[in-house]
């Protein structure tokens, strides 16, 4: 069978994957980065790595998740939020180069919808949004089988759609980081619950109490689960409205909370969606969880070969 080498490039994390056709993971490596030490460091985690990886395997192509926006029919970088050092660099010919292989780069996020869409929550539905919810906010969106990318560079950036006219966004409300502030904002307030007796004294993470603190029925962690269900349900509406999905998968680290988080979008939703699309999307929870990108850029490596060139392929869809 044949195997495809799979990477996702994060702002915290780095993964090298083996992967087949089917979607399944062979042989990972997996790397913590220093943001501090910019894109040169991870840049030689990978050429430590991927020798070893392509010597022992017999890969035919190598495909890439990126943290942020990427020119995707050149497998250039846009530019990193996260890490310095990114901006313009040429990073599918630099692994082509590296690995002798062919090498292709799109946004994480996208790259998580097609894991998702074609080995995960997604299958038997068409088309596919999926969310991320992490650090930062991403999504990507498939339809028959295809990543939708519209003009260069092409990223479903639902965090970014606003929320109101001040400037508020989707990512602002419902991101790690702002449900850590919003915690300790109300633990504060109220220092006797469940949730607030789970946090340390240092800031940070806030967010990772907040499944075990609903399991105990604390009010504090069902109003900030009902307020980011809400902020995130009005934001997903826009895009009911404008490519209705069949399903809304949710992934990254916040889609941990689980079955209450996506009961209570899937219930704000319905609220958001006009009634000629009532009862809306079905909404899902990832099923490949932190390998959603990884088996992803695996998928977008064996589409892009299947087709036989870099810039036309199966899996994206052309704005020409």
């Amino acid at each position: 069978m044949p195997l495809f080498a799979g990477i996702e490039i994060g702002g915290t994390k780095l993964q090298l994957v083996v992967g087949d056709e089917t979607g399944k993971i062979t042989q990972r490596r997996k790397f913590a980065v220093e943001p501090a030490k910019g894109a040169a460091a991870i840049r030689e985690q990978i050429q430590r790595a991927m020798p070893d990886l392509t010597r022992a395997n017999n890969i035919e192509s190598v495909g890439v998740g990126f943290g942020g926006p990427v020119d995707w029919k050149t497998g250039r970088i846009c530019r990193s939020h996260q890490i310095e050092g990114w901006s313009e660099f040429d990073l599918g010919g630099w692994l082509g180069q590296l690995s002798g292989l062919r090498a292709f780069v799109d946004n994480d996020a996208n790259a998580g919808a097609l894991g998702e869409a074609r080995h995960g929550a997604g299958v038997g539905f068409n088309p596919v949004f999926y969310v991320t919810l992490g650090s930062g906010v991403g999504g990507g969106l498939v339809v028959d089988g295809k990543v939708y990318h519209g003009t260069t560079p092409g990223e479903a950036e639902i965090g970014h759609v606003r929320l109101d006219r001040s400037g508020t966004t989707v990512e602002s409300r419902c991101s790690g980081w702002a449900l850590d502030a919003m915690i300790r904002q109300l633990t504060t307030k109220e220092p006797t619950g469940a949730l607030a007796r789970r946090l340390g004294d240092t800031p940070g993470g806030e967010a990772k109490q907040l499944a075990a603190a609903l399991e105990q029925g604390d009010a504090t962690a069902r109003r900030v689960l009902n307020q980011t269900a809400e902020d995130l349900a009005f934001g997903l509406s826009h895009v009911v409205h404008l490519f209705h999905p069949a399903v809304i998968v949710l992934g990254g680290g916040l889609s941990g909370i689980g079955e209450p988080l996506r009961a209570t979008v899937e219930k704000a939703l319905r609220n958001f969606v006009m009634d000629a699309f009532a009862p809306g999307p079905r909404v899902a929870l990832a099923e490949l969880g932190e390998d959603a990108v990884p088996v992803g850029a695996v998928e977008l490596a064996r589409a892009m070969m299947e087709d036989g060139r870099a810039g036309d392929t199966r899996c994206v869809r052309r704005d020409q």
